[in-house]
């Protein structure tokens, strides 16, 4: 199948890459094709995010969305931040002693995946064609440049043989092909490999975010109210913080981002978020409340420094893929949009030129470098660093005082050059961590939590999560770092067992949440995650 642009991922960069596509299209009165290939069931079944959005790009791309029934409804009322010092302690954190990036004035509390449902009706409105439940499985390549993309095959045994119900993967053809896949994009992390694309960047970095949706009782509802945590649970070899977002229909968004540069192997995001739901100032707002939905997805968080080039012959890569996230202000969506409509308007005015595709359309960059956005991350480029480098006390200081008083201008750089998985010391120079037991109210295990993800694969089908050498987990992982994939996971993937008195890594691929944490932690960089079938993996409704 033939198109002008094929794009990967119909999240909110994907999908407004495509609407601004037709909508210039259009205005120059010219016919283009367009398809968003999607490997989530539908629309907004992958998309997980807190989120206190930020309207700027959509009030550019859709300036009518409130009249069009956008599903922003929840205006936000007010910001608190508190700092945890222990399990029942905490300060408030005035406003002036908080980066003014995090106050929220003007923006929403939102699922993120019922906006990318409405996204992708304005979208077809338009004439771009959505498919659901296709995976993008490889990329297609020819004389050097992207041509488009695979789909992944369906009905596959798990040793790779074809089932009755064999279906081929279809081959999607374009001028330009955009990969908006979210946070380590395992197509965007093979084209960056390729074409070199992080040769002049920083390694990019990662958080580890969690989310439950909750209701609660009317009594403690406070519609609009936002929340910050710093400090407890994490310790001060860990960065990251919590979040509490009151929505609508007395229902709260509760989170955990957790740096995933920690050094500890033996500590346990997942448990960490669970406890840190029994603080005060979580639980007076959860403790008579009802947990409905749970999920995890990786964050791309290295900022201006760990961008790499977003342009190569016949693609680009746009959004979290890239890693446009303002950590400055947690949030992400409205940069995966502009950066996504910069690039629509690059190949729209190449191909109104007469360009014919397959070029690098390097002129992005000079667009990119024009807007609003590329002032965003430059103003927060020393933001994730100065927490790495400085830790959460004296670089959350740092942080304001560029922020608030110098604009981000500060005349000091602070890189971080490690990567992630390369942090990770030997069990054996760690203190061990012993979480409690769940008590079923505020805490749970995972894979009660899983349960509540909706995530299902096809039964049979080849693991998606493959060991380049499959004796590396006990040999070195176990031995030296006590195997932590079996707590950074925060699906209850990766398990020891002992059979016949050896001891074997399982994966439990059935219950991937797709949130891309080992591709990323993994000590011995082992494990590549590649695509399930389409239509596997997490089904979040409201997330």
């Amino acid at each position: 199948m033939d198109f002008d642009v094929v794009i990967v991922g119909a999240g909110p960069a994907g999908l407004s890459a495509a609407i601004r596509i037709m909508q210039k299209a259009q205005e120059n009165e010219q016919e283009l094709l367009v398809c968003v290939v999607e490997k989530g069931s539908e629309v907004g079944a992958h998309v997980l995010s807190g989120a206190v959005f930020e309207p700027k790009a959509l009030n550019e791309l859709i300036p009518d969305w409130s009249e069009k029934d956008a599903p922003l409804t929840t205006k936000v009322s007010h910001d608190e931040v508190y700092f945890l010092r222990n399990e029942t302690g905490s300060n408030t954190v005035p406003g002036f002693a908080f980066p003014k990036t995090m106050h929220n004035d003007g923006n929403y509390i939102v699922s993120m995946g019922n906006v990318c449902r409405w996204l992708a009706e304005q979208a077809e409105q338009l004439g771009v064609e959505i498919f659901p439940g296709f995976a993008a499985s490889r990329v297609l390549y020819k004389d050097g440049a992207v041509v488009g993309i695979q789909t992944g095959d369906m009905g596959l045994n798990e040793e790779g043989q074809q089932k009755d119900s064999f279906m081929p993967g279809m081959e999607l053809k374009a001028k330009y092909t955009i990969f908006a896949e979210g946070a380590r994009g395992h197509l965007g992390k093979e084209l960056i490999s390729k074409f070199e694309l992080d040769r002049d960047s920083s390694p990019q970095h990662f958080g580890l975010g969690f989310k439950e949706l909750w209701e609660v009782s009317p009594e403690v509802h406070q519609e609009g109210l936002v929340i910050h945590t710093a400090g407890w649970p994490l310790s001060s070899e860990s960065n990251g913080g919590g979040y509490l977002y009151h929505a609508d229909n007395n229902q709260v968004v509760c989170g955990l981002i957790v740096d995933l540069n920690y050094s500890n192997p033996h500590m346990s995001p997942f448990d960490e978020f669970q406890r840190m739901k029994h603080h005060p100032v979580y639980a007076k707002y959860l403790a008579n409340g009802k947990r409905i939905s749970y999920g995890a997805r990786a964050i791309a968080k290295g900022g201006l420094y760990s961008l790499p080039k977003m342009t190569m012959p016949g693609g680009f890569l746009v959004g979290c893929n890239a890693g446009t996230l303002n950590f400055a202000k947690i949030k992400g969506n409205h940069a995966a949009m502009k950066s996504a409509m910069i690039a629509a308007d690059t190949i729209v005015d190449a191909l109104l030129a007469g360009d014919e595709g397959q070029s690098d359309l390097v002129q992005y960059q000079t667009s990119f470098e024009q807007s609003w956005l590329y002032q965003e991350l430059e103003s927060a480029k020393n933001f994730g660093g100065a927490l790495h480098k400085l830790g959460t006390i004296f670089g959350g200081a740092y942080n304001t005082l560029d922020q608030n008083l110098f604009g981000g201008k500060m005349p000091f750089t602070f890189k971080d050059e490690t990567p992630d998985y390369a942090t990770m010391k030997p069990a054996a120079k760690c203190d061990p961590i012993h979480y409690p037991k769940p008590d079923g109210k505020l805490s749970f295990d995972k894979l009660s939590s899983v349960f509540l993800s909706n995530t299902n694969h096809e039964e049979g089908q080849p693991v998606h999560l493959q060991l380049i050498d499959k004796d590396i987990p006990i040999k070195v992982n176990l031995n030296v770092f006590d195997e932590p994939a079996q707590r950074y996971c925060p699906a209850g993937v990766y398990e020891i067992v002992e059979e016949s008195n050896e001891k074997r890594l399982q994966i439990n691929s059935q219950n991937c949440v797709h949130c891309k944490t080992c591709d990323i932690k993994d000590p011995s960089q082992n494990i590549i995650w590649v695509t399930p079938e389409g239509g596997g993996g997490p089904n979040y409704p409201n997330m």
